[in-house]
């Protein structure tokens, strides 16, 4: 933009009016050139934009004309800076003059300026239009001078059972069909798996309490009876409440010489703590510690936690106790700068250690709500240059490695999780069946289809095909039939 003139430039008047003369400006009545002459400043009425621009360029008659636009959009004039040209350069031509101006303007009454929050930080909006969205690295979006950490992504996804709830449901129904089943010579085992694996588990439940109230049995002992095997074992496997399931496979894993720590690890860590003051009737679905602990005890006698003691030992029986608790701050609200710090004190207790302190590990694996430990495993990579998972692996043996790698797992993917447990019950020679079933029977209905999706994604084959072709007979059809959405 240019001035009218090389001397001294005319600027139009503000619109709100003229404010008090500025210090420096040329005494009332010394003639400047390009100006007219000023009288005192006696009453004085309050300059138009029409007036303020003759005063500043002259009339239409001569002179150079006010720059167009300048009036006419406010926040351009509030905004923007005219560019200076250089001493001696010469000015480039101006625009056309209009002929004659419009009519008087009304006075600018300035609207307010919306404003907009972005990070906690007010933001103007030019001409009421918001700003573009600025990138995580963009400048603007800095606070104080640093740019905010971004907020975490939500990691809660939406998951689906390849099992579902019949419709039509009828357990009157259901109940006459198995006796009949398994009534007189031979069973038919089509029909108990027709029903019992095309049934949600609640609905098995209330199976087996109409069974029990129309013949007197209970169906578990009729089914222990009549069938053998795999088959069996996944068939009670379906009619036991989960939770009951659960504190079965525990006692089963503690029980007798040895100790089935890799069952132990798979149910203490993957389950939620949810705190549950007394346990239905008629064990609906539930997946919470609390309730394996309680049930545990009224089946057993004995306290969960006491058999952990007496059958582990040293950081694992530790870890152990902790996960057997229930007590992971679950409804924890992630905070960006705890998980820092936990970041620093596991990098402390392992990688920049001689040795490894693994109550450290233990006191931050256990308590920590999941979306927390995502937080600060994260961090931790981005501190030590490495994943957390590499840490544990190199830090730890035996089963404490395996219980600290299934929390990280879990916390990461816990579709995935479950996935690689199955690949490896039926990977190689022989299957180890009860992790199949045990898995196949508790995630039917939570989800075994984003179990299945990993599997062909982490495999490159399907779960379908490895359970056809590692299983047989009524025992591979009642697992097709769980898993694969609608036949078998």
């Amino acid at each position: 933009m240019s001035y009218p003139y090389q001397g001294n430039p005319g600027y139009g008047a503000p619109p709100g009016g003229y404010g008090p003369p500025q210090p420096g400006y040329p005494q009332q009545g010394a003639p400047q050139p390009g100006f007219p002459q000023q009288g005192g400043y006696g009453q004085v009425s309050m300059p138009t934009v029409e007036s303020a621009s003759a005063a500043a360029y002259g009339t239409s008659s001569g002179g150079y004309p006010g720059q167009p636009g300048w009036w006419t959009s406010p926040s351009s004039w509030l905004w923007t800076t005219p560019p200076v040209a250089s001493y001696g350069a010469p000015q480039p031509p101006q625009p056309a003059m209009p002929s004659s101006y419009g009519p008087p303007q009304p006075q600018y009454q300035p609207k307010p300026v919306p404003r907009q929050i972005s990070n906690g930080v007010p933001k103007q909006i030019s001409n009421g239009v918001a700003p573009k969205q600025t990138s995580k690295t963009d400048p603007s979006s800095k606070v104080n001078g640093e740019t905010p950490p971004p907020p975490l992504p939500p990691r809660k996804k939406i998951t689906e059972g390849t099992l579902k709830p019949a419709k039509n449901f009828n357990a009157e129904n259901d109940a006459n069909i198995l006796r009949k089943a398994m009534k007189g010579f031979g069973t038919d085992e089509k029909a108990i798996i027709d029903v019992l694996a095309f049934r949600s588990s609640e609905q098995r439940q209330q199976i087996r309490t109409m069974f029990k109230t129309m013949f007197g049995k209970d169906l578990i002992k009729e089914l222990k009876s009549e069938l053998g095997g795999k088959f069996e074992d996944c068939v009670v496997a379906l009619m036991m409440p989960w939770d009951e399931f659960d504190a079965y496979e525990l006692k089963r894993a503690m029980k007798g010489v040895g100790t089935d720590e890799d069952a132990m690890i798979e149910i203490l860590c993957s389950r939620t703590n949810k705190q549950i003051q007394e346990i239905i009737a008629t064990y609906l679905r539930t997946k919470d510690i609390q309730e394996i602990i309680a049930t545990y005890k009224r089946l057993y006698s004995k306290k969960l936690e006491d058999d952990i003691i007496s059958d582990t030992s040293g950081h694992f029986k530790r870890l152990m106790v902790s996960m057997a608790s229930g007590g992971r701050m679950e409804n924890q609200t992630v905070d960006p700068t705890k998980a820092q710090q936990d970041a620093q004190r596991l990098l402390q207790a392992g990688e920049k250690k001689l040795g490894t302190d693994e109550s450290t590990f233990n006191a931050i694996m256990a308590s920590q709500s999941y979306e927390q430990l995502r937080a600060v495993f994260d961090a931790y990579h981005k501190m030590a240059g490495k994943d957390i998972e590499s840490s544990i692996k190199s830090e730890m043996s035996g089963n404490l490695e395996i219980g600290m790698l299934a929390i990280v797992r879990v916390v990461k993917n816990r579709p995935a999780y479950f996935a690689q447990k199955l690949y490896h019950s039926m990977k190689g020679l022989g299957t180890d069946d009860r992790t199949l079933i045990r898995i196949v029977v508790t995630r039917a209905e939570v989800d075994m289809v984003q179990i299945k999706q990993e599997f062909q994604r982490l495999y490159g084959k399907s779960l379908d095909t490895f359970i056809r072709e590692d299983t047989s007979g009524d025992y591979k059809k009642v697992l097709m039939a769980l898993v694969a959405q609608g036949g078998y």
